[in-house]
């Protein structure tokens, strides 16, 4: 109040010096008597009919406009509104986008070019190394120079495996630059956002380590289920893809889901399928145990199968997930594992992809027998990996989702188990008092 009171009364002999407002423009006073007169306001300005709406005319702030909002540089990206692919622009709209995309064109052709004569150089060294290869069985196997052959094959098929890896690079570096190009599946699937949704779902769920120790996927394997009720209504779809970790209903999956797949190699190689359910309760053990719902060995596939993968129930046949009553939810992981290479080589490589024979698979052929009912339970995916040569860390495809249980499990129980479903829960307190309650409280 002190403080107040010393800036009011030093106010007026600070008059002639403080510059004052007059109809919204600043101005000093003067040491003349006379009022200088206020300036003629001037008329409204022509508002445009965009900015109409920000004006104080419309909005109660007499004629002062306000800031319009600025749209954030970058969209809000989800799985609800993925990123859209937009048009390239047409010839002579812009002439600094013509002049750029020119030079990527010219970049291009020389990169073609030289793709060109690598490729003419690695059909002269295929062709020698075919010839000593076959050269060499002729030889007997103790023969000194079926020993030296053999290191000069090895050391040839190491410089085609270089060659071939250099002429993957010029080939994509030519092409992917250009507008007019079909856009990278595999790089739209690792960049915008799949991969690490799919990553972040499986850490969070503790798939890795409950199921594998390691999963690193190498092709886009999606899951498609029907829809529920209230989505039918929303969106009048009868089935939709499923989000990794999402909730399923036990109605949704009683049929067995559908499965579509992007792959990014152009030989045929060979995957095993696995569903299994890694959280039934093991009461002996105090523990949980898995279930095996679904099994398929040697499906083929390549990056021409653009379509749904068929006729996956005629190996050890589908089995509806059914959480049990009184458990936690239930993860239900989907495994596509390559089978091990031809040859028995450690992982596949260029020359094996360029070797290949149209519709002849480049991988091991698996007889994995058929695994009965008895034995579902308790299937441990780890041994049977180990057993089989089947890697996650080398590729493949992964998919996981829960599920609780509902009045729908009961009916799986009684049509498919014909069984009397179980029920789980927490034990029973002792009761400290249970001796009291027994004893007779009197006595004659």
């Amino acid at each position: 109040m002190f403080a107040l009171r010393q800036l009011s009364c030093r106010a007026p002999r600070a008059l002639t010096a403080v510059p004052t407002r007059s109809n919204a423009q600043l101005t000093a006073a003067t040491d003349s008597p006379v009022a200088q007169p206020p300036p003629p306001p001037r008329p409204p300005a022509a508002v445009p009919s965009e900015f109409a709406e920000d004006v104080g005319e419309n909005t109660g702030t007499r004629g002062r406009r306000r800031r319009k909002r600025i749209p954030t540089k970058r969209p809000a990206i989800s799985t609800e509104s993925p990123k859209k692919w937009n048009r390239p622009l047409a010839e002579g709209v812009l002439p600094a986008y013509d002049m750029a995309l020119k030079v990527i064109k010219t970049d291009s052709i020389r990169l073609k070019e030289e793709a060109k004569e690598l490729r003419t150089r690695i059909g002269f060294s295929e062709n020698t190394f075919q010839e000593l290869s076959a050269k060499t069985k002729e030889l007997s196997e103790d023969s000194q120079e079926r020993q030296s052959l053999t290191e000069e094959v090895n050391l040839l098929d190491e410089q085609l495996e270089a060659m071939r890896v250099k002429l993957n690079i010029l080939e994509v570096q030519s092409e992917i630059n250009l507008p007019d190009v079909r856009h990278l599946v595999e790089q739209k699937w690792r960049k915008d956002g799949a991969l690490d949704l799919l990553m972040e779902r499986i850490y969070q769920m503790r798939v890795v380590p409950d199921v594998l120790p390691e999963i690193r996927p190498s092709l886009d394997l999606r899951v498609v289920t029907k829809t529920r009720p209230s989505e039918f209504l929303n969106a009048g779809k009868v089935q939709k893809e499923v989000e990794p970790g999402v909730y399923l209903l036990p109605k949704q999956t009683v049929e067995p889901p559908k499965l579509y797949v992007n792959v990014f190699h152009e030989d045929m190689r060979l995957y095993t399928m696995l569903l299994v359910d890694p959280d039934v309760p093991d009461v002996q053990n105090v523990s949980f145990t898995s279930f095996l719902h679904w099994m398929k060995p040697n499906i083929p596939l390549s990056c021409e199968h653009t379509q749904r993968i068929l006729d996956l129930n005629t190996h050890t046949k589908y089995i509806p997930p059914h959480p049990q009553q009184g458990t936690p939810y239930h993860r239900y992981v989907l495994l596509l594992l390559p089978q091990p290479p031809l040859g028995g080589a450690a992982e596949y490589t260029m020359n094996t992809t360029e070797r290949a024979q149209p519709g002849v698979p480049t991988s091991v052929h698996l007889d994995i027998p058929i695994v009965p009912e008895e034995e579902r339970l308790g299937f441990s995916v780890r041994e049977f990996t180990r057993q089989w040569g089947l890697d996650a860390r080398k590729g493949g495809g992964a998919h996981m989702w829960r599920e609780i249980w509902n009045e729908d499990v009961s009916t799986i129980y009684k049509d498919i188990f014909q069984r009397e479903e179980p029920r789980y829960g927490r034990p029973p307190k002792a009761d400290p008092y249970a001796e009291v309650k027994r004893a007779k409280k009197y006595i004659s």
